[in-house]
């Protein structure tokens, strides 16, 4: 069993920075692509960015430019830095593992709350 745990969030000002973190308990990044999802109250959940078993890194256009997907491998960690923080950013920022080979089968965090407010 596979468990992600993130960490990272809080309460930022508009224009502010934040970098979320979500530890794997093992190394799945090799059959796993790994993705940041946030859901804000009364919103459907949406994807925030991902990050393939290759390396390769994918946004919706919405996301573009103001996020960053990465990982370290060694440390079984994906990170999400954020940049240029907006209250529309205000949501919980969950993060997602999906079997490459089985696509739908994963895992998924416990959230962290992200809060942009002055």
């Amino acid at each position: 069993q596979v468990q992600l745990v993130e960490s990272g969030g809080g309460l930022v000002l508009p224009g502010g920075s934040l970098r979320l973190s979500c530890a794997a308990t093992t190394n799945i990044f090799s059959i796993y692509n790994m993705a940041w999802y946030r859901q804000a109250p009364g919103k459907l959940r949406e994807l925030v960015a991902s990050i393939t078993t290759g390396g390769v890194t994918n946004y919706p256009d919405s996301m573009k430019g103001r996020f960053a997907i990465s990982r370290d491998d060694a440390k079984n960690t994906v990170y999400l830095q954020m940049n240029g923080l907006k209250p529309e950013d205000t949501a919980v920022y969950v993060c997602n593992a999906d079997s490459a080979s089985v696509p739908g089968f994963g895992y998924w965090g416990q959230g962290t709350q992200v809060t942009v407010s002055s």
